[in-house]
Order: C-alpha cells, then structure tokens, then sequence
C-alpha cells in the first residue's frame, strides 16, 4: 500500500487529540460507501471496512453512522486479515446533511467535515434561484463556508444579468463562473484547495461537477455526462466520494441532488437581506402581509425585493422547525440544539462568547 499524509487528508491536531481516548485503534477517513461496506483511508492506504455490532448496537439515528468525510477510529490499518471494524466516529466539524426522500425526520448525512461547499449550477437548463437558496441555506446551516460556482458559462448569452439575478439572493457569498471549453475554465477554483482542506461538490445532475473535479485531478477518473434535452441530468455519479489530491487536501463529489429536502437550515444568512427588513417592521410579530409599517411588504412595493424571493423564505422557513419564529428566536433555538447535541457544548460555549463580543463592540 502507498503511505498517505493524513494532514493533507485533513487530520487536525484535536481529531489526533480526540482519538487518545481509544486505545488499539487507527484513525482513517471514509472515502465512500456502498451499502454497509466502507472504504477508508488510513496512513498506509485505502482499506474495506464495516460497522462493529456494538456500533450498530450504541447508535439510534442513522445519521450518527459513518459518512464520507468522517474521521473514524477503525481497529487496522490494511486487509491482510480481513475487513477493518470501524468502532466509532469522532467529532464532526462541518455537516452538510438533507432530509430522506420520503421520511419526516430520517437525516442523510451527504458529506462530513467540510471547509467549503462548492454549489454548483449550470448557466443552461439547470439555472433555478429557488433552487439555490434552498442550497445555501442547508449549506450555511453545515458549518462549511458556500461558493457559488456556475458552470458552462459558454452556453449562456446573458451571463451578466443572471449574475445580477444570483447577487440579489446570494448576499456575502463568492460566485465563480467556469467553463470545461477551455483548459483555463476551472483555475477559479484552484485557489481554494490546499493542504488538509477539504472541498464538497454539490449540485443537480450534469452541471459538471465530476467536470471540474477530472480537471483538478489532471485525469479522466470520474465518468461525466450532460443534462439532458428535458432538464433532467443523468445521475453519473452514483455515490458519494472522497477523493485525495497530491498536496491539495481532498475534494468530495457527489451525486446529483434535483430535490433537497432540508431539515435545518440558517435563514439568518441566505436570507440576510430580508432579515435585515423583518428587523424594521413595526411590529415584532409582524406575518409580514397585511400589518401596516412593513419594511417587507414596502421593499416589494419598492422593488427591491421580489415577491418570489418571500414565497421561498416563508416556504423554507415552513419546512423547518423555525416557522413563526424571528431571528433572535431561530438563534436561541440553535444554541439549544448544540446543547442537546453530543459533544457540542464547547461549540455552542464559544458561540455564546462571540455573540456577547460582538454585542461589546
């Protein structure tokens, strides 16, 4: 087996420290999953492995199993003698997760431990506003930082004006437009990978994810395909994948996801400009439709606000647990989540800290 650099893997000196606690056991990263076997990279390679029965046995939702991009403690370090037994999972920095097709409150983890999400959104048929807020708002809720990344800028006549469409819902987050037509079209996103960072493309299918990662790689690994002529990409990438680039951290490319069914999601920032309005109504309960004073209501009057950009907020809003809820509430309501979490209560301590900080300034 080649030996791998688990920093540039991404291993941080708390995963290191965390894993203290378990004796006889190896860190390694799930790299990809296919029912219940795994794959996981160790310090000397990629191996198989599966759950322990007394994993199986301790955990209670399916989202507390192993995901691609999860550290794991695993009991070796190469197949000679069989599958690895991976015994636990350690803590989580980042979570990009959506709700089960068909399930109220199933979790599917998409991809652990992320430093930036890359959303990517073709500038032909997949082209969808709506769409992407529902992306940034699960991906500002991960813990991962978004960049928007439109892809076959070639195919689009009118790139400037959906760029002003996409800085109207995007408020604080970097766009990048690519092209696979040039061998220069994908060096905008060269300057975001580094050593032990970690990258996640996400995105509908055939907006060129599997494009742009081929290009990185300077090799052909993962098949691609195009959307298809009624808008509906084909599903090239079947599973998730981590993938180590030499001395450029690792980049994770997953399958086309056409509908995103969200559990949590941080509204506050992917919809920053009408929580900015909701903070001038008159009244602190305002639904934001017929109450007089309404900052809301005026910015559509007004034209800065369109009244498709509210249909999404309320709609979003309904889906998660933050429905008739205001800002400061949505933001109590996540601190109590990282209370009741396990293993959360230094994040949410240093939560608190910075919101009492920024309040002093």
């Amino acid at each position: 087996m080649n030996k791998i650099d688990m920093k540039n893997l991404g291993l941080t000196e708390e995963l290191i420290q965390e894993s203290t606690i378990y004796t006889n056991l190896f860190i390694g990263r799930v790299s990809s999953q296919y029912k219940n076997l795994y794959k996981v990279l160790t310090e000397n390679g990629e191996i198989s492995g599966e759950i322990s029965g007394k994993f199986r046995y301790r955990v209670k939702e399916r989202s507390e199993y192993p995901a691609v991009g999860d550290f794991v403690m695993i009991d070796r370090t190469d197949n000679s003698s069989g599958n690895g037994m991976i015994h636990h999972v350690l803590t989580r920095r980042s979570v990009f997760s959506r709700k089960v097709a068909g399930s109220k409150k199933d979790i599917q983890v998409v991809a652990a431990n992320i430093d930036i999400v890359f959303i990517c959104m073709s500038l032909n048929n997949d082209y969808n506003l709506r769409r992407l807020e529902r992306y940034l708002s699960i991906a500002w809720d991960s813990g991962a930082i978004p960049i928007i990344v439109l892809t076959k800028s070639d195919l689009c006549k009118n790139i400037e004006a959906k760029l002003t469409d996409i800085s109207s819902i995007a408020v604080g987050v970097e766009v990048l437009v690519t092209t696979s037509t040039s061998d220069e079209g994908y060096q905008p996103l060269k300057k975001y990978l580094s050593s032990g960072k970690t990258v996640a493309f996400i995105g509908s299918s055939g907006v060129g994810k599997s494009t742009l990662i081929n290009c990185l790689l300077g090799q052909n690994r993962l098949d691609t395909n195009e959307i298809r002529n009624d808008d509906k990409g084909r599903h090239t990438t079947t599973r998730r994948e981590l993938i180590l680039l030499p001395r450029l951290g690792v980049v994770i490319d997953t399958p086309g996801m056409r509908e995103l069914g969200i559990i949590n999601a941080n509204l506050t920032k992917s919809f920053a400009d009408i929580d900015q309005l909701v903070s001038d109504c008159r009244f602190n309960d305002c639904t934001h439709k017929n109450e007089p004073n309404c900052a809301v209501q005026k910015a559509i009057k007004d034209g800065t606000l369109s009244s498709e950009r509210l249909e999404s907020y309320r709609k979003l809003k309904k889906e998660t647990k933050y429905e008739g809820l205001n800002s400061k509430m949505i933001e109590k309501e996540k601190i109590n989540e990282m209370f009741n979490s396990i293993g959360s209560m230094k994040n949410a301590r240093k939560f608190i800290k910075e919101q009492n900080r920024k309040k002093g300034r």
